[in-house]
């Protein structure tokens, strides 16, 4: 079982190239929507990474397979550019869920 990247930029997929991970490289969301129901209809793929950029171009769809289809795995990443959290944003989280000063 293989890992497929889905990225907004040639570093992200240069970098996973060196790792051994195969990707494409798509900017519109059609092509998006496209790549990744290529990916999702392949038997040897276990988990899809795709980059935040490109999320938000359909997180509908995107939820909707992460929540309806049990494989591949989607998995998030940040690209070159970091994530569009900030800095603190798990810190935060736990704050807000326990109620507690960290």
């Amino acid at each position: 079982m293989k890992f497929f990247l889905i990225s907004d930029n040639v570093d992200t997929k240069m970098g996973m190239r060196f790792a051994g991970i195969e990707g494409v490289v798509v900017h519109q969301e059609d092509e998006v929507r496209s790549e990744l129901e290529k990916a999702m209809n392949r038997d040897d793929i276990a988990v899809i990474l795709i980059t935040e950029t490109l999320v938000s171009l359909c997180p509908d769809l995107i939820y909707d397979l992460k929540l309806n289809r049990k494989q591949p795995l989607i998995v998030e990443i940040p690209d070159r550019h970091g994530n569009g959290r900030t800095k603190d944003s798990i810190t935060k989280y736990v704050q807000d869920a326990i109620g507690v000063k960290l």
